[in-house]
């Protein structure tokens, strides 16, 4: 950290302990930063929560909306021309409509959400922060978030990646901690996005476990959240974040949270060359079973101090979202679409995902990099197999000798 960015913090430290204007009526403010069709549908069910919760948390919930210009269709039903005819910013019609036509239309947003363009107005205020956007543009949004958010706040990672280089590998609940000088947990599950917003039932796994004294991360510890707001643990977010239709596990291994969440994604691409290839549910069911043990096999062999084997077998972020995805997810579906149409898969998503960016072709290319650094690539055969497919080096059809193990 910078001693210019040090002493910004340390006087917004100063400032919200001295004087009570952040924390004077003991709630926490709840802010998402990222608001596609995931982002979105987290922050209906969390502006739903500090509504229902005002002894907790304050009503208000803003979510950061990168500013884009869209135009709402006239067939939307509340369409009005005298406001709808030219393009206007997406923040605005956000909060004019109470949905975000663009990455999750036809679901009502909560009135007490409010979208905002500004990532410091944003955060500023914010003792609870919950990261939901592409996992390529993190290190971009937390240097522009650094000395503008509270220090003692606390957050919560709902993206499925991991952050890796040729030397190295490290989960994007690691990489916002650090960066930002807070702690961050992770969130991660069987979570199709328009099914949660639809209030169709499912679960998932928030991890929270932060770290009690000095840490490689931290050399000098947390900055403590002041006593006089309420404990940041499991209760709270289990208050946070669960509904009726949306159950909520709080386990303490980030790292098979977070790499349950990255990984299937590319299991999910596997399963969707299969699917695009009609070659039934046998073929699927032993890709995901060969899938299943390789995430298993990576967090023990790159995170053996922390990671669980039962996370993977047990929790929605491990077999239940490894078995959702390759049936329904987005990456399935553009691989299964790939394979039918002969399209690369880089033309598909820009075809059916409306701007947005699949997650399973970044990571499995970036985890083949580091495999292939580590003289790995033959202990994960199906990983390995997957980005080989994409890269064009291999032929979908070979998928099960690529995978056929001694």
């Amino acid at each position: 950290m910078s001693s210019a960015t040090a002493v910004r913090r340390l006087k917004l430290l100063t400032r919200t302990i001295g004087t009570g204007t952040r924390i004077g009526n003991m709630k926490h403010h709840v802010t998402i930063i990222g608001s596609g069709n995931w982002g979105s549908a987290i922050a209906k069910i969390v502006a739903e929560n500090t509504k229902a919760n005002p002894d907790v948390f304050h009503e208000e919930v803003k979510m950061w909306v990168f500013e884009e210009q869209y135009q709402l269709s006239p067939s939307h039903p509340r369409y009005d021309r005298s406001k709808h005819s030219g393009s206007q910013n997406l923040t605005s019609i956000i909060n004019g409509l109470h949905e975000n036509p663009k990455y999750l239309p036809g679901v009502a947003l909560p009135a007490n959400l409010f979208a905002t363009p500004s990532l410091p107005d944003a955060v500023s205020e914010a003792s609870i922060l919950i990261f939901n956007v592409p996992h390529q543009f993190v290190s971009n949004i937390c240097r522009q978030i650094n000395g503008s958010c509270l220090p003692y706040a606390r957050a919560i990672s709902c993206i499925k990646g991991v952050d890796v280089s040729p030397d190295g590998i490290s989960l994007f609940s690691d990489t916002i901690g650090r960066k930002l000088g807070i702690y961050c947990g992770a969130l991660s599950g069987a979570n199709i996005a328009s099914e949660v917003a639809a209030e169709k039932f499912s679960e998932t796994t928030i991890a929270y476990a932060p770290p009690e004294g000095p840490t490689e991360d931290f050399p000098e510890g947390l900055t403590p959240v002041p006593e006089e707001l309420p404990a940041v643990d499991h209760a709270l977010f289990k208050t946070l974040f669960h509904r009726p239709y949306f159950h909520v596990r709080v386990v303490s291994d980030v790292a098979g949270v977070s790499l349950g969440g990255a990984l299937k994604n590319i299991v999910a691409l596997a399963a969707g060359f299969v699917d695009g290839l009609e070659w039934g549910d046998n073929a699927k069911a032993a890709v995901m079973r060969v899938g299943l043990l390789e995430m298993r096999k990576f967090g023990k062999m790159f995170f053996a101090q922390s990671c669980k084997s039962a996370t993977f077998t047990e929790e929605s972020c491990g077999v239940a979202d490894l078995i959702t995805s390759c049936n329904g997810g987005r990456n399935h579906k553009c691989a299964m679409l790939s394979v039918r149409t002969g399209k690369s898969i880089e033309t598909v998503e820009g075809e059916e995902l409306n701007g947005q960016k699949l997650q399973g072709t970044i990571t499995a290319r970036e985890v083949n990099v580091y495999l292939r650094n580590k003289g790995l690539e033959d202990e994960f055969p199906l990983f390995t197999a997957v980005c080989r497919i994409l890269n064009g080096e291999a032929n979908v059809e070979s998928l099960p000798q690529l995978i056929e193990t001694d």
